[in-house]
């Protein structure tokens, strides 16, 4: 059983067996997708990456209904004393006025605590999902997820969050050349700018799926609802 896909029906080896499937819901936090966060501080349309959050719900209903399946959570952020941030990543947030480690209306920005980096209400983490801290833009950097994936048998993992074009794709990049069988959920991820999104997406599609496969929220939920009535 596989999953309609581009360019490819995901995944490639058939194997779409729940045990072996994680899915990471990345950054949902009030920082990139609420009022006084961090892409808000910034000025950008808060509505490309706010329409993930229905298309996510959705997912999480169908994929929680299978106990075998996983569910990661990833929240980015630094230390309150901001001992684990670049200078240089402090120094491109003062350039376009949302500076991290700055007081805004949602606390700090992008500190770890402050009400901006918790994950909004509506995706809430379930007790017995993981949630998982980094510092940085991809979800492999300086966290444990790699070793959590392999101690728990996972091979495939269905990507979700925001941004698209940031932390999403680092982290399927970096799953890829880790061996994990990737395939993004185009609507159940958002950018900042949507010709950054387009692109983001096309570039996964090239070279025969260059980092894997991107797939609409529909045709997973499809595929899901088979596996579980099978």
């Amino acid at each position: 059983m596989n999953i309609e896909a581009v360019p490819y029906a995901w995944p490639y080896d058939n194997e779409l067996i729940p045990a072996k499937m994680a899915l990471l819901v990345i950054d949902m936090q009030i920082d990139f997708c609420g009022k006084g966060g961090y892409v808000d501080r910034m000025g950008y349309d808060l509505s490309l990456t706010t329409r993930t959050i229905e298309p996510i719900k959705r997912l999480l209903a169908e994929v929680r209904a299978i106990p075998e399946f996983t569910v990661i959570h990833t929240r980015e952020g630094h230390r309150p004393d901001l001992s684990d941030l670049p200078p240089n990543k402090r120094w491109r947030s003062q350039q376009i006025g949302a500076e991290i480690g700055s007081s805004g209306p949602a606390g700090r920005i992008l500190v770890r605590g402050e009400r901006g980096w918790q994950i909004i209400e509506e995706l809430t983490p379930l007790e017995g999902e993981l949630t998982l801290d980094k510092p940085g833009k991809g979800s492999f950097y300086a966290t444990d997820l790699d070793l959590i994936l392999r101690t728990k048998g996972i091979t495939h993992l269905l990507l979700t969050g925001i941004t698209t074009d940031v932390c999403v794709h680092t982290t399927m990049r970096d799953a890829n050349d880790r061996g994990y069988e990737c395939l993004l959920i185009s609507d159940c991820t958002g950018a900042t700018d949507e010709g950054n999104h387009e692109a983001a997406l096309k570039i996964i599609t090239m070279q025969g799926g260059v980092f894997g496969a991107v797939a609409h929220s529909e045709q997973v939920i499809k595929a899901l609802k088979k596996l579980r009535l099978a």
